[in-house]
């Protein structure tokens, strides 16, 4: 089950869920409302809901989601057997600035270029094709949605939630995210206490731009729990 980035639209994942059926096991991506203005606390329940009711399944926090995967796996749902968190946090590297929340309800998410996103999402490795799929699914997304969902992720701190996981985690870090510092990669990690490492090279949309090696890190993950 995979809870995508902030546009999370699903849209984008594509190539990663099919890589990952490729090492035969099936990925679900929990899409939000695209018109619905919600903080984490309704996108938990959203999530909840969506969780399977039979089986056993991995949650991967992706992003600006790897807050919401935590907590949600801190809380033991039935049938979770590990708990993947790619290029996220546990606490906002902007947290410091949270009283500024107020000015992003005016900030303009509309008009912001396609190069500075690139170049701040997919660095080195983006292309045209990842370009395109970033900017349809951030249309798709009313302004007043993204601008929730950053005010949401600029306040966030849900590190207290680390010591109550009961299950395996795997960190997934991109050696190239121009949107996360390391520090803030490094202290997820640190606040594990049952986890175990990757750092892939890539941008912070490591699931988009290297979604084989990606997955064959995820799959191994997966196949370890077994």
């Amino acid at each position: 089950m995979v809870l995508p980035g902030l546009d999370a639209t699903g849209t984008q994942q594509w190539a990663f869920t099919a890589a990952m059926q490729r090492h035969g096991i099936a990925t679900t991506v929990i899409a939000y409302p695209v018109d619905r203005a919600l903080g984490y606390d309704a996108l938990a329940d959203i999530v909840q809901a969506a969780l399977p009711a039979e089986g056993e399944y991995v949650l991967l926090g992706e992003s600006f989601s790897g807050p919401l995967a935590l907590r949600i796996a801190a809380a033991h749902p039935a049938r979770l057997r590990g708990l993947v968190l790619s290029t996220t946090f546990a606490r906002s590297p902007w947290y410091a600035w949270r009283r500024l929340q107020s000015l992003l309800y005016w900030a303009p998410v509309r008009t912001l270029p396609m190069g500075a996103l690139s170049w701040l999402l997919l660095g080195r490795w983006s292309t045209p094709a990842l370009r395109d799929a970033l900017a349809a699914a951030l249309s798709r997304v009313h302004a007043d949605v993204l601008r929730t969902r950053a005010v949401a992720a600029l306040g966030v701190d849900v590190a207290s939630c680390a010591s109550a996981l009961r299950v395996p985690t795997l960190c997934l870090h991109a050696t190239d995210d121009r949107l996360l510092p390391t520090r803030c990669q490094r202290h997820v990690s640190a606040l594990l206490p049952a986890q175990d490492t990757t750092w892939l090279a890539g941008p912070h949309l490591l699931l988009q731009a290297r979604p084989e090696a990606a997955a064959a890190t995820v799959a191994a993950f997966i196949d370890a729990l077994s």
